[in-house]
């Protein structure tokens, strides 16, 4: 990873990540259990599916790498096609059942629990001297990336789901008046 691809996905992990605390942080219980609508995921869940995503991939990137480098690969997009697509939530589909919000945690518990993974991917991301760039994994939609790409999808993936909480708080029925806790 070169030092402006480190500077790059850094910032893009601290950004998701203030992003997700000025939309998530200081809802009542009831504003983070309310679903717009059967079948759409409340603050509360977004939260949750964003941990246990970040720590499935983050454990993917770091076993990916045990496997040897392989330069002559190229991923199935560039970085910006990549982020622009999951952030921006151009291509949809149903997250796979074993990483579906479940309710796993309390409500008190779901920031810690985002932030202790979010925390270890950016301390990796700070810390490795692994060529990302020549370990590929496959995703299931996306195809073959590279595993700078995986980091540079964590973010973009909190991204997607922090327009997904602001929709949930823009919607008619959400609880305005904080409810108490």
């Amino acid at each position: 990873m070169t030092a402006n691809e480190r500077e790059v996905i850094l910032k893009n992990l601290a950004d998701s990540r203030e992003r997700l605390l000025r939309l998530a942080q200081g809802l009542s219980k009831t504003q983070l259990a309310y679903q717009p609508a059967p079948g759409r995921w409340s603050v509360a869940e977004n939260v949750e599916h964003l941990a246990v995503v970040e720590t499935g991939i983050l454990g993917m990137v770091q076993k990916g790498l045990e496997a040897p480098a392989d330069s002559s690969k190229r991923s199935a997009m560039d970085d910006p096609g990549l982020i622009a697509d999951v952030a921006g939530r151009i291509t949809r589909f149903p997250a796979p059942e074993f990483l579906a919000p479940t309710g796993r945690w309390r409500d008190d518990e779901l920031w810690p629990q985002f932030d202790a993974a979010r925390k270890r991917t950016q301390e990796f991301a700070a810390a490795t001297s692994a060529d990302l760039r020549a370990h590929f994994l496959p995703h299931p939609i996306m195809g073959e990336l590279d595993c700078y790409q995986w980091l540079l999808l964590m973010a973009a993936h909190c991204d997607r789901h922090c327009t997904q909480i602001e929709e949930v708080k823009a919607s008619a029925g959400f609880p305005r008046a904080a409810a108490a806790r």
